[in-house]
Formats: structure tokens, sequence, C-alpha cells
């Protein structure tokens, strides 16, 4: 009976593990930004730039953000692995979509990848944060820029969403935007979508 009480107690103080989907375009940096979230959050240092390979299948990160469990999964963003992504949307709390704000000649690809995307009923609420990557690039896209380029301000009334510009290489600006992420999933209704689903599966 003991264990029984015990083992319902600690499931009701269990933090939800929050699930963020990383996908974009081959290149633009989502493993090197799943190897710095390991290196800001973790004990374990992440893999130096020059050493991330391109993901083939799906990465993953097991981190803490403002007291939150958090879940990573950088899936391979090559033409032809884009189509695996859609197998992660109905269980992730939140969307990142990486960008190489210095490649602007990809953004035209990258938006029809981004418009498919959220198009997908099965990411209905679920918060969207594009991250400008490489910003410390010559010639790099503003976050304002970018907003513009993939039409993030139509978004607002679907969904939360916000363009924030980083580096990661060195860090700058990643962990900004995750406490951007970690407040705008729990304020969302994601969290209950998701729990629902999984209640009525």
């Amino acid at each position: 009976m003991f264990s029984l009480l015990s083992g319902c107690f600690e499931y009701m103080l269990r933090k939800e593990e929050l699930h963020v989907l990383i996908v974009g375009l081959d290149k633009a940096g989502k493993t090197t930004l799943l190897e710095r979230l390991k290196s800001l959050y973790t004990d374990v240092a992440g893999l130096e730039p020059d050493r991330v390979l391109p993901t083939v299948g799906l990465n993953l990160a097991h981190f803490e953000a403002l007291g939150t469990p958090l879940l990573c999964w950088d899936v391979g963003g090559a033409a032809g692995l884009r189509s695996i992504w859609s197998k992660y949307y109905g269980e992730c709390h939140a969307l990142v979509f990486c960008v190489d704000a210095a490649d602007r000649e990809r953004f035209e690809e990258a938006k029809a990848a981004l418009d498919r995307t959220l198009g997908d009923r099965d990411l209905y609420g679920a918060p969207l944060l594009v991250l400008a990557n490489k910003h410390d690039c010559e010639g790099a896209a503003s976050p304002a820029e970018v907003a513009e380029a993939f039409g993030i301000g139509r978004l607002q009334d679907a969904r939360p969403s916000s363009v924030q510009a980083i580096t990661a290489h060195t860090g700058e600006g990643v962990k900004p935007a995750v406490h951007w992420l970690v407040e705008h999933i729990k304020k969302s209704q994601r969290p209950e979508l998701i729990r629902r689903r999984m209640l009525s599966q």
C-alpha cells in the first residue's frame, strides 16, 4: 500500500517533459545547435562544431531549462529526409525552425519547407521559434528580414511565433531563445491537446 501511495505521490510531483522538434534545411546548423544546448544546459560537453556531421536520421538531447525538462529532436534536413519530420508532429510541444541567415539564396526553399510543415494539422497551436542562425556572418539577414521573408507576422493569430538571432557555434542568443520557447509552450494550449490525444489512444 505504501509503495502504491509513494508511486502516486511521485507521479503527481513529476515535472512534465516538453518535446521540441528542431527542423530546417540541411546545413542550417540544427545539430550544432543541439550540441550547444548540451554544453549550455548539461554537465556533458557537446561536440565541437568541426566534429558535427550531417544528420541522416535523428539526434536527441535531454536537459532542463527554467526548471522544466526538455527533450529535443533534431531531424535531418536534406530534401530526401524532410518527409520524416511529420512522424514527430503529433508529440511535439513546439517547433524550432533553424535558418541559415547568411544563405539568402535558400530562403525560398526554406520558406516552402516551413509552410508545408505548418500546414499539418498535427502541429495545431504549437509555438514556432524561427532561429536566424549564423547571424555573426557577413551579410546575414536580421531577424526582421527573416520574419518578412518567411511571412512570420501572418502566423501570430494561429500560434505564438518569434524570430530570434543566434550563433550556434558560440551559443550566443541560444539561452534567451530557449527561455522564450519554454514560457510560450506553458502559456499555449499545446500541452493540454497532447495530453488529451494520449489519453484517447
